[in-house]
């Protein structure tokens, strides 16, 4: 890929996000791994993304699935990291830089998923750091909510009279899973 020169954004790229890209293309090919990308991304409590949110994020954006992204994947991944903070930040109602059970709980039915609280909390258990008060960093909170669409989205595509329930077999259910999680 020939790559523009330093400075020089091409067409369409936020000039601020070529630069962070630059920074960020540790071994200047032209293009974000994963494990760039991990290491630019911090959440508010100073750590560094997870691995499998930074993969799901670079599936999306990877338009040759060739598992790293260019500038252009890159500035619009930069954009849905910025869309997904301020949702972040408009359900930490507290400003404590994370999402705690009840923050959850109001986030999903604000977006319009009617869970139950024991759907939350086994959420909470799987994705929060270990503590006498469980929340949830920024980073499993995309991921969180990338899982929870596709997921819906799966379930609908079976669901075709929107009642809530489908019944499918054991390998279709697997299919869904992994065609839409892996």
């Amino acid at each position: 890929m020939a790559s523009p020169r330093a400075g020089n954004a091409p067409p369409g790229v936020d000039p601020e996000a070529f630069s962070w890209f630059q920074a960020v293309d540790a071994d200047h090919s032209g293009y974000i791994s994963v494990k760039e990308l991990k290491q630019a991304l911090v959440n508010s409590n100073w750590s560094t993304f997870n691995d499998e949110t930074c993969l799901l994020m670079i599936n999306m954006f990877d338009k040759t699935r060739s598992g790293r992204i260019d500038v252009y994947g890159f500035s619009a991944l930069l954009r849905f990291i910025h869309q997904w903070k301020n949702l972040f930040q408009q359900y930490d109602r507290d400003q404590s830089g994370s999402i705690s059970f009840s923050e959850l709980q109001q986030a999903f039915s604000q977006m319009g998923y009617n869970l139950s609280p024991q759907f939350s909390q086994l959420l909470l258990a799987r994705y929060a750091q270990r503590s006498s008060n469980p929340s949830i960093q920024l980073d499993r909170f995309i991921q969180i909510c990338m899982q929870l669409q596709s997921t819906t989205d799966a379930f609908r595509e079976k669901d075709t009279g929107l009642v809530g329930n489908v019944r499918l077999s054991y390998e279709d259910f697997l299919t869904m899973v992994v065609t839409r999680m892996m």
